[in-house]
């Protein structure tokens, strides 16, 4: 009698399945918290939260960053996720408020949300359409990522419009980059802890609106 293929068939499912798994589990965290932020920037808002003090919560989101990436093994990093994710989004609060303060405003920040949908779920679909591997960019990414930062730490000092406005059309672009080179990563195996992806993600997407945010703001009229 021949035996029937069963362990081979669900040895080769068995990936596709894990990987399906982690897909759905980081896109239904990564809406949460996405919520969350937007809750957590509309109470320091409503607080009116001072500069000072939305710096030191990204300061300390920073420290809870790294909580998340200690734990993300257990139920604890779920914890720490919303932590996370309400720090970073209690201290956008200062700058949309300040932009919100504009005559055009409002429209701004419907524009650069808007803008951000449209990249994410644009890039997203055709890494998960097109299952192409874009690991092939990650000494590219880590590159730019450094550059970016070592060029906005020095601009704290010099205050350069234009050096600023360079930051924030190469960070659009890289976050941009990012979004397919972490989507990517889920697809092929190379992160399987759903709380990493989120947080990738999450990133990506944050300070893709910020730098969007940013650049409509110096290209306003007003």
């Amino acid at each position: 009698m021949q035996d029937k293929p069963v362990f081979q068939t669900n040895a080769a499912t068995a990936p596709a399945v894990e990987i399906n798994k982690v897909l759905r589990n980081t896109y239904m965290l990564l809406g949460l918290t996405l919520l969350n932020s937007a809750l957590f920037a509309g109470v320091a808002m409503a607080m009116d939260l001072g500069r000072g003090a939305a710096l030191g919560l990204m300061l300390g989101s920073l420290v809870m960053l790294f909580v998340v990436n200690a734990t993300a093994n257990s139920g604890k990093g779920l914890i720490a996720t919303f932590v996370f994710t309400a720090m970073m989004g209690a201290s956008l609060g200062p700058m949309l408020q300040a932009y919100l303060a504009l005559p055009n405003g409002p429209s701004l920040v419907m524009q650069a949300l808007g803008g951000t949908a449209i990249v994410f779920f644009g890039l997203s679909a055709y890494a998960l359409t097109t299952r192409k591997d874009f690991s092939f960019m990650g000494g590219f990414l880590m590159v730019g990522l450094l550059v970016i930062v070592g060029a906005s730490i020095a601009n704290l000092f010099f205050q350069v419009a234009a050096v600023s406005l360079a930051i924030s059309a190469a960070a659009v672009f890289i976050m941009s980059a990012l979004i397919l080179f972490d989507t990517s990563r889920i697809i092929h195996g190379g992160e399987t802890n759903y709380i990493r992806a989120t947080i990738a993600l999450y990133l990506d997407i944050y300070n893709l609106f910020v730098h969007l945010l940013s650049l409509l703001g110096v290209f306003s009229d007003d």
